[in-house]
């Protein structure tokens, strides 16, 4: 182009004849008669017919085979690659690109190929919300993380949430909808979602769909009738897919280092209000987005109560009284030890459930091979097994309140401590943990360090308990009240010796 406008401003402007602009760009006067004479201001080159010498022979193969695969449903159509692989099987000896350009040929001439058009879609305040999760590569307390984090999106008023989560697994899915119909006081009448398995256990023919169980729960506790879109047709759900970009790109944008979750978290809300206050709404322009979810937040459906987002796993305890969920270990009470019991699995703890009392509950940890202990679920064994608090591995660094840690200490002159010790432990369950550190405070005071003056202790502050007074009707109170008088054996005494 930039050479057709040489040659017409030579000639025009300049009126330079056609040989001398022949001479001055190096080009034949055939050219430059070409150019001045058509009104064209670029051309382009266009092969009239394309050589195929090695495809030739196998074209009519190709299309019948293309022919056939049309009437087949697109997830049973052949790639071109694989065509070209079977076409290598016949003999051809030429290369993919050569398949790939008269495949493309092909499809645009038989009007196969036509471009996707999508409809303008339009929600009602409160009418529905979309659910999506995406991975974002992070920097959390120094250490690379793929973090996962959950969005939620009003339709309507295009409000957006995002909370990130270690895992991807039900239980987060339970606690992103809570923290998520938390923050925008409300939950909608539909939830548009993609196929994830921790919601659909089977995908039917058509809309149809096979729920799982608690997943539905959830949305029958929160009113919300669910919509499952259409594998690989992220433009059903195009408004959480748009959020998941703009999180990366503008939320994002510079900030990948993080403290911990938490910062990642709060962060992510902060940058979200931040951004909806000052962003016009797409239709209605004259207010922001968080202008219209402040109205739209009176319509939407206000949960009576949270949901209790749990899943539940079967286990087995171990004879170390440890049962294990998602990699890692937690202890639960000895008496247990070879039992079947129940873990309920929350986002941010465990509880383990055996006929239907709660045994433990343990902050959860992430990460593999990890082991959570509470040291009291090992004590009463300590009562056969004083050793164990030497090496035993849910002692170690167990901190104590401090004067049961000066008795401890005090304690390990002695060649017998750990028994000694154990005994002041094991009065815990059945004394209370602030009666038997007092009574330790009361040795220590008295200077006499021991398990028995422990336990003394302990037990004399049991015995000078006020006794509950019993209220006795009228009808059984003596009329005479009994005298204690130790004059009568004297008297008695002196009678035997009179009798002798």
């Amino acid at each position: 182009m930039e050479t057709i406008r040489k040659i017409k401003v030579a000639h025009d402007r300049h009126e330079t004849p056609i040989r001398q602009i022949s001479k001055n760009l190096n080009m034949s006067r055939n050219t430059v008669r070409k150019v001045l004479r058509s009104e064209e201001t670029r051309f382009e080159y266009k092969r009239a017919i394309q050589p195929m010498p090695k495809l030739g022979e196998f074209t009519t193969w190709l299309e019948s085979e293309l022919e056939r695969d049309v009437g087949l449903p697109r997830k049973h159509r052949r790639t071109i690659k694989v065509l070209f692989e079977q076409l290598q099987g016949q003999g051809y000896e030429g290369g993919y690109d050569a398949v790939r350009r008269h495949v493309s040929r092909w499809r645009e001439a038989e009007g196969h190929r036509v471009s996707q058009a999508f409809v303008p879609l339009t929600f009602a305040s409160g009418e529905a919300y979309q659910f999506d999760w995406s991975h974002e590569q992070l920097e959390i307390d120094g250490m690379p993380m793929t973090v996962k984090t959950a969005h939620m999106r009003l339709c309507h008023s295009r409000m957006v949430f995002c909370f990130g989560y270690p895992r991807e697994t039900q239980e987060m899915v339970f606690d992103a909808h809570q923290r998520g119909f938390a923050f925008f006081g409300g939950s909608c009448g539909r939830g548009i979602y993609d196929n994830m398995k921790t919601a659909v256990n089977k995908v039917l023919r058509g809309k149809q769909r096979e729920l799982n169980s608690r997943f539905e729960q959830m949305c029958t506790h929160y009113l919300v009738d669910p919509t499952l879109c259409t594998p690989a047709a992220g433009w059903e759900k195009g408004q959480v897919e748009n959020q998941v970009h703009l999180v990366r790109t503008r939320f994002l944008s510079g900030r990948w280092r993080f403290g911990s979750l938490e910062e990642y978290n709060a962060w992510l809300l902060e940058r979200a209000i931040g951004w909806a206050k000052t962003q016009a709404h797409p239709e209605i322009t004259d207010k922001t987005i968080w202008e219209v979810f402040l109205q739209e937040r009176e319509n939407l459906i206000k949960p009576a109560a949270p949901f209790d987002g749990y899943r539940i796993q079967e286990c087995r305890v171990s004879s170390t009284c440890l049962v294990r969920f998602d990699h890692n270990r937690y202890s639960v009470p000895c008496e247990a030890a070879g039992q079947a019991a129940q873990i309920k699995a929350y986002a941010d703890h465990i509880s383990v459930i055996r006929d239907g009392r709660v045994l433990a509950v343990h902050a959860r940890r992430f990460g593999r091979e990890k082991t959570v202990y509470d040291p009291w679920h090992y004590v009463p064994v300590l009562e056969r097994k004083p050793g164990a608090l030497r090496n035993g591995a849910p002692f170690q660094d167990w901190r104590l309140p401090a004067p049961m840690e000066q008795i401890r200490l005090s304690l390990r002159r002695h060649k017998d401590w750990d028994r000694q010790f154990a005994g002041i432990l094991t009065a815990v369950p059945s004394h209370g943990l602030q009666a038997v550190t007092d009574a330790c405070q009361a040795a220590l005071d008295q200077n006499t360090v021991s398990r028995d003056v422990v336990l003394n202790i302990l037990n004399r502050s049991r015995d000078q308990r006020p006794t509950q007074e019993v209220c006795v009707p009228d009808h059984l109170r003596i009329k005479c009240e009994p005298v204690a008088d130790c004059g009568r054996y004297d008297q008695l005494l002196e009678a035997s010796h009179a009798s002798q």
